[in-house]
């Protein structure tokens, strides 16, 4: 079959990924936040209220939903892991753009946006952080200006502003209304302080930067004539950059945005209502599966995902699992699972304290280091001093719809024992089910190397930021 025949059958299909981005938007009733942009994207398809990724982490996400799989099935669970030791991916598994070339479509990572080619801001990323070898070219360009010749595509355009970094640290310039320190509602487990509310309100900057750059690809679609056949795909790759949220697999790490937009000239699942909200759980191994539905490939059967929108959808999911493991030189292992009302978490390094030392985040979450003097001073309730625990419990159980940050643990309440044994077991199953290969411990030498590379890269720059700061408590370095 032509590419032009494929294309009259076939839907392109285009993913918009916000880094480290959590449903702080203005569409799902977050205050001090303005997107109009992805606020009309989401009046003009559905939006999706419990959709979670399954790490909270970059590589490890991306690893899961670029393959349809659990990262932790794959060996791909370890931050920044198997980059250029050859590790291949298992057979049969294959990242889905793999699965849609076959089918006849083009793919791309699109980096060169704007139709000015020296514009610093209306650009993609590029990014792909998986955690294996990848041999051959992933994607075939990446140019939007190859899109509108190359139909069927499958393309997708990662956007940095929510990251922490100089996108992050710039995202105020471009946007017309920053927003208010003294407006925003803090999650309860950070302390009211001028320091915490202008961090929170510059992650809001980084959003308002992220929906302006969302505007701007809309527009292109409409102007090169490409709407009325793309399916627009908008989510986040894992939970916000911030202290409890990236790197932590609660809601706040793991629950993210998702918008889909049907376009005009492509019948519509029965199931598709736009400007409609949808609750059912969703994991973002999902979202592979159902990408390959819509352009007319079936999911391999081994393939994890499970198709939830379109004429192949399944049954709606009971529960949805996340995990983390080693994040640079930070050992850990903590398995989830999640229903719609309950999380339940079994930390596997219980002894361990929650905030293990982990220099990226000391050095770029600046709200760790003020808790801590705050804690020392005696200035942090009950629900911030926790995170400065020497362990934390073996269990965790949360009932999301009473206690949406997290912060009452269930565990020991006789109440919710019924409710505790029955998601221990689910998750205990999971793990043997799915392969989870997070109890096959790393060498001793990838801790060195991780250990070496991130003290090199950080230390002395902690302890320049600790002085900057005045902290009167520094922070803990080996």
């Amino acid at each position: 079959m032509s590419q032009s025949a494929v294309a009259v059958e076939t839907p392109n299909i285009l993913w918009i990924i916000g880094e480290d981005l959590g449903p702080e938007l203005g569409c799902y009733g977050h205050p001090e936040v303005r997107t109009p942009n992805l606020d009309r994207l989401a009046s003009e398809g559905v939006r999706y209220t419990r959709a979670f990724t399954v790490a909270p982490v970059c590589s490890a996400s991306r690893s899961a939903f670029m393959t349809g799989m659990y990262q932790t099935s794959i060996g791909a669970h370890n931050h920044r892991s198997h980059r250029n030791d050859g590790f291949q991916l298992p057979s049969g598994v294959r990242v889905i753009t793999d699965w849609l070339r076959d089918a006849g479509y083009y793919t791309a990572n699109v980096r060169r946006l704007a139709r000015d080619p020296k514009d610093p801001f209306y650009r993609g990323t590029g990014k792909t952080d998986w955690n294996f070898t990848y041999t051959g070219r992933p994607f075939d360009s990446d140019r939007w200006d190859d899109l509108k010749g190359h139909q069927p595509f499958y393309a997708q355009i990662n956007f940095s502003e929510t990251h922490r970094g100089g996108d992050w640290d710039r995202a105020h310039l471009h946007i017309a209304g920053p927003a208010d320190p003294a407006r925003v509602q803090l999650p309860p487990y950070y302390p009211d302080h001028p320091e915490v509310r202008a961090d929170w309100a510059q992650y809001l900057n980084a959003v308002m930067a992220l929906d302006k750059k969302v505007g701007y690809v809309l527009d292109r679609l409409e102007a090169d004539g490409l709407a009325d056949r793309t399916v627009v795909v908008f989510l986040g790759d894992h939970g916000r950059a911030m202290l409890r949220g990236k790197q932590w697999p609660y809601d706040s790490g793991l629950h993210i945005p998702l918008i889909i937009r049907w376009p005009k000239s492509i019948p519509v699942p029965s199931q598709f209502k736009p400007g409609t909200v949808n609750g059912q759980l969703i994991a973002s191994i999902d979202l592979s599966a159902t990408t390959l539905a819509i352009a007319g490939v079936p999911p391999p059967l081994t393939m994890q995902g499970r198709v939830f929108l379109g004429d192949g959808a399944g049954p709606e999911r009971q529960y949805v699992f996340g995990g983390r493991d080693r994040g640079d030189e930070t050992v850990d292992r903590i398995r989830t699972v999640r229903t719609r009302r309950y999380r339940y978490l079994k930390n596997f390094y219980p002894e361990r304290p929650f905030l293990q030392l982990n220099r990226y985040k000391e050095f770029s979450y600046p709200v760790i280091s003020l808790m801590r003097d705050l804690q020392a001073r005696g200035e942090l309730n009950a629900a911030q001093a926790r995170l400065f625990a020497p362990t934390r419990p073996a269990e965790e159980l949360y009932d999301l719809e009473a206690d949406p940050f997290e912060t009452n643990n269930l565990a020991d309440s006789l109440e919710n024992q019924e409710t505790l044994r029955t998601l221990r077991s689910v998750l205990e199953s999971w793990i043997v089910e799915s392969n989870d290969q997070g109890g096959v411990a790393e060498s001793a030498e990838i801790h060195e190397h991780w250990e070496a590379q991130m003290k090199a890269s950080y230390d002395e720059k902690i302890r320049e930021r600790d002085r900057r700061l005045h902290r009167v408590v520094p922070t803990p370095l080996p």
